[in-house]
């Protein structure tokens, strides 16, 4: 999912909000997912440093970069949802 996918989900979910319909995403939600994959790098990047096998590295390589893509989704939805109105 891209980001432009992305933000309209965001905006859905601010729809969904609105008509009291939805939960409030707040910061520190998605801090805490951050964290959560920023360790998964951290061990992956670990775990690829350590294998010997190159079929084994390729798939801790894809691994990788979706947890980076997942990141990069969570930094995006935490910058918007700091941003809003309280």
């Amino acid at each position: 999912m891209g980001l432009k996918k992305l933000a309209q989900k965001v905006a859905d979910y601010q729809q969904r909000l609105e008509a009291g319909k939805a939960s409030t995403i707040e910061p520190r939600h998605v801090e805490k997912v951050l964290d959560k994959l920023r360790r998964k790098e951290a061990e992956l990047l670990a775990r690829i440093a350590s294998e010997t096998e190159r079929d084994e590295r390729v798939d801790l390589d894809r691994k990788l970069r979706v947890a980076r893509e997942h990141m990069t989704r969570a930094e995006w939805l935490l910058a918007e949802v700091s941003s809003r109105p309280r």
